[in-house]
């Protein structure tokens, strides 16, 4: 059954998924692949703190963007996933595109040495 939680318990909620990004030794990561994870075309290392949590519903609003890569693979982007620096993954699924995507970048046209630019991101308690 289908549930909703108050905006203390979804503050909570985003605080711990940015603690986990920037909870090892070093920078989180955020990295696009193309669909079902099936290549990954580039990785931007996040800042640390990796970002801010406020609003209602709770969001975490990534920090110090835009952020520029190199591409990786050919492809199109299309799915993101953080993790932290260890490479264990923290949130995954998220829509990748150049608007109306969790993850916004400038160009999901992706190939190798491209510049890939990291316009925004925000990952907003559902």
């Amino acid at each position: 059954m289908a549930g909703t939680y108050n905006n203390t318990v979804k503050t909570a909620r985003m605080t711990t998924v940015k603690n986990a990004i920037d909870g090892a030794a070093s920078f989180g990561k955020l990295k696009i692949y193309s669909a079902a994870y099936a290549a990954l075309l580039a990785v931007f290392e996040c800042s640390d703190p990796c970002g801010v949590v406020a609003g209602t519903p709770a969001a975490l609003t990534f920090s110090d963007l835009p952020k520029t890569t190199v591409g990786l693979l050919d492809g199109i982007a299309a799915v993101a996933r953080f993790t932290d620096s260890d490479d264990v993954m923290i949130r995954e699924g998220m829509s990748v595109g150049t608007a109306a995507s969790d993850i916004i970048i400038d160009n999901v046209n992706i190939a190798v040495d491209q510049t890939v630019n990291w316009v925004t991101g925000v990952i907003q308690h559902g």
